[in-house]
């Protein structure tokens, strides 16, 4: 009848552990998924802000290697397409 007391007293969780342990981990891992799902979404965002630039500069290359533009031409160009705005 003493243990029934204990039990009573100190609720489910024994020695004073609380849910503590728990709380905490699922906690840890939903931290977890969202950085994972965050990187991955940035990371995306980068590249598709990249992929223009790159398209741009892929074009220009063409027309240079076509002779349609000289080589000041094609610097003066490339600075504008890698110059931030």
């Amino acid at each position: 009848m003493e243990m029934l007391g204990e039990v009573l007293a100190d609720g489910p969780w024994r020695y004073g552990a609380g849910p503590g342990p728990f709380l905490l981990f699922p906690l840890l891992w939903l931290l977890a998924f969202g950085g994972v799902i965050a990187a991955v979404v940035l990371g995306r965002r980068r590249r598709d802000a990249l992929a223009g630039t790159r398209a741009g500069e892929r074009v220009l290359a063409e027309r240079f290697a076509q002779g349609e533009i000289t080589v000041e031409d094609y610097r003066a160009r490339l600075a504008e397409l890698r110059a931030k705005p």
